[in-house]
């Protein structure tokens, strides 16, 4: 069967891009909602655990959207509510450029501080994770996020998983209605690589579904203090930027400027 794809509208990319606080004015929205990192801003970050990070290349993805479905699958989330989405932009540079837009696992999280329930809270590694037995559905870690990268479900999620098996099986359980719910950097299978001596960004079974299913290698991951990491090493020579840095949330998801 067909891979079935489809273009955003422009109606569509003003509201998505809106959503992520982007200019749509053509050359600016770099500028506006991005930051350029000449250095990374560690200073919070235990040197002596992995900084789990994405690299996301600008100029090497090709919107296939397998990410999104692999993403769909192994998570096993409703159509509807995806953790991971494509928005696109034709004007910014002189190629058709796709964003990937999963969560950021910001350092400082809004959706953190704005729990009242503790529901959402930095794992000991770093990463953003969701309690769903403590999430009280208040939604204000969705109101937080700078990101849209957060979903509310509504109604259970009993439909029959459309990406499935042809992207993937799932991974974990569905989440319960009442809760928000958003990407993990699918963290299950970086708690299993310690169990099994797997590297994360290295090992397939080890790496976040979206990294492992791009056929081009344009999402990579791994530790940042790690020189010899996928992460590490694909930013090398590379012109970083980070999604709404100035903000101070400063996030994990890298994204690569086009070389041209």
């Amino acid at each position: 069967m067909a891979q079935e794809t489809r273009e955003l509208t422009r109606r569509e990319f003003l509201t998505l891009i809106g959503a992520l606080g982007m200019s749509s004015v053509a050359g600016t929205w770099i500028y506006n909602a991005f930051v350029v990192e000449k250095e990374r801003d560690t200073h919070a970050v235990d040197p002596d655990k992995p900084y789990w990070a994405m690299v996301i290349d600008l100029g090497a993805c090709i919107g296939c959207e397998r990410c999104v479905h692999a993403c769909q699958a192994t998570n096993d989330t409703n159509s509807d509510h995806l953790w991971n989405i494509v928005l696109e932009d034709n004007e910014t540079f002189n190629q058709h450029v796709f964003l990937p837009r999963p969560c950021m696992h910001c350092e400082h999280a809004p959706c953190v501080e704005v729990c009242p329930v503790g529901a959402t809270y930095h794992r000991d590694d770093g990463l953003v994770a969701m309690d769903y037995d403590r999430c009280i559905g208040c939604r204000y870690c969705m109101v937080a996020c700078p990101y849209g990268a957060r979903v509310f479900n509504w109604e259970k999620n009993d439909e029959q998983n459309p990406q499935v098996p042809r992207w993937g099986t799932p991974e974990v359980e569905p989440r319960p209605r009442g809760v928000v719910e958003k990407c993990t950097f699918c963290s299950h299978r970086i708690d299993a690589a310690r169990e099994r001596n797997l590297t994360p960004g290295v090992d397939r079974a080890a790496t976040p579904a979206c990294c492992v299913v791009c056929p081009v290698e344009a999402r990579v991951f791994g530790d940042l203090h790690n020189p010899e990491s996928p992460a590490s090493k694909k930013m090398q020579g590379r012109e970083v930027i980070t999604l709404r840095s100035h903000l101070g949330t400063n996030p994990r998801v890298y994204y690569l400027l086009p070389n041209a």
